[in-house]
């Protein structure tokens, strides 16, 4: 039996996942982040769920998502209000879950080809 290795037909895929760092493909990341299938986004300001104010979606909500992933490190911290309700408002919904399971989901999505963006909140030790 012959068994090949399929590759996906998408840029990025979560390889782990915490609340301190990431691994984007080959590289880990210890800073928050914005990923789709398509793009890498390492500048993304917040740093916990307590910071997260409506606009820190801009830049995921830019990329046009049907579902944005939200991982809050390891914990499931649910934002205010206001932030859910800026993606409601553009019909985009909003999924809240731990780093580890945003991580899972967003391989199942982005193998099915949804256009599904996520948002990694890591909690990086102030300088």
């Amino acid at each position: 039996m012959q068994l090949s290795h399929e590759l996906p037909d998408y840029a990025y895929t979560l390889r782990a996942a915490d609340g301190r760092s990431a691994k984007v493909n080959d590289r880990v990341l210890t800073a928050s982040f914005v990923l789709s299938p398509s793009e890498l986004r390492e500048d993304w300001g917040p740093r916990d769920v307590a910071s997260l104010t409506p606009e820190d979606l801009t830049p995921l909500l830019a990329l046009q998502p049907e579902v944005i992933l939200l991982g809050t490190g390891d914990r499931q911290i649910f934002p205010p209000a206001a932030v859910m309700a800026a993606g409601l408002t553009r019909g985009v919904g909003i999924e809240v879950m731990t780093n580890a399971a945003a991580a899972r989901t967003f391989n199942v999505l982005a193998s099915e080809s949804r256009r599904v963006v996520a948002g990694f909140l890591l909690d990086t030790p102030a300088a």
